[in-house]
C-alpha cells in the first residue's frame, strides 16, 4: 500500500483520516495475505479518499503564491516611490 504525503495527510478531516487509516490497515493485511488483487482495489479507494485533501493543498499553494506576488508588488511600489 502506498501512503500519501504527510502534507496531504495533515489536510484530511478527522473522518477522512479515520477512514484512511482503516483502509491502509485493511490493505496492509491483504498484502500480507498475498491478496494483491484485493489490496489494489483498497488502494484505489484510498486514492479517491485523498483527492479533496490534495485540492486543499493546491489551494493553500495558490494562496501562498498570491501572497508572495502581492508582497513583491508592494516592494516594487516602495522602490518606485523611493526613486521619485
Amino acid at each position: 500500500m502506498r501512503h500519501c504525503s504527510v502534507q496531504v495527510r495533515g489536510l484530511l478531516t478527522r473522518d477522512e483520516l479515520n477512514r484512511y487509516n482503516a483502509l491502509m490497515e485493511v490493505g496492509s493485511y491483504l498484502e500480507e495475505q498475498d491478496r494483491y488483487d484485493l489490496s489494489y482495489i483498497v488502494q484505489k479507494e484510498v486514492d479517491i479518499l485523498i483527492l479533496p485533501a490534495i485540492e486543499r493543498l493546491k489551494e493553500k499553494s495558490r494562496d501562498r503564491d498570491r501572497a508572495t506576488a502581492e508582497f513583491l508588488e508592494s516592494l516594487k511600489r516602495l522602490e518606485e516611490e523611493d526613486e521619485d
